[in-house]
């Protein structure tokens, strides 16, 4: 499955009680909870951290707390647990090499990957903020990478407008009929 630390034989009762799922933070315990979850995501719109980690790996206790307070600052996501050592077949479809590692996923694909405990990388990895996402659905309208247009709330007549000004707005072309 990989490594972390070699399992913590200390007495330190800090890093014994870390609460791994408080706050927002949804425990997986089974495939059918996880799929369960990741279509409730896409229905939703939100994108899904999902935290593969074991609780008896340090880093993934440092972490914790943080991942736990992420949940609660940002409801727009989802945030899923899933304990590498009791879902230990399951995990292992995710090639994961170390723990923790955090998968970014939108519509059950992957769209980002994070190993280890790094707090400021995981921050950086947080979309809805890095995209200014206040609420659900927004749509984001980009050419060459570029934001080119947003849209809040699901509000079909002004979708339809946006998509129709920018599709009338690029050239005729042999493909296009």
């Amino acid at each position: 499955m990989g490594s972390c630390v070699s399992k913590d034989t200390g007495d330190d009762d800090s890093v014994h009680n870390v609460d791994f799922s408080g706050g927002n933070v949804h425990l997986i315990t089974t495939k059918e909870s996880w799929d369960e979850k990741l279509a409730e995501a896409g229905r939703d719109g939100k994108i899904v951290i999902a935290n593969f980690s074991a609780t008896w790996c340090g880093p993934c206790k440092i972490v914790a707390p943080f991942y736990v307070e992420l949940s609660e600052k940002h409801p727009s996501l989802m945030f899923l647990l899933v304990d590498v050592d009791e879902l230990s077949d399951f995990s292992s479809t995710w090639d994961i090499k170390a723990t923790p590692t955090f998968f970014f996923l939108k519509n059950g694909e992957q769209i980002g990957k994070l190993v280890g405990a790094n707090k400021p990388e995981l921050q950086k990895k947080d979309f809805s903020s890095t995209w200014d996402i206040k609420a659900t659905p927004t749509f984001f309208f980009l050419k060459n990478g570029e934001q080119i247009g947003k849209l809040v709330g699901a509000n079909k007549p002004e979708l339809q407008k946006k998509v129709t000004s920018i599709i009338d707005s690029v050239p005729e072309s042999p493909q296009r009929p």
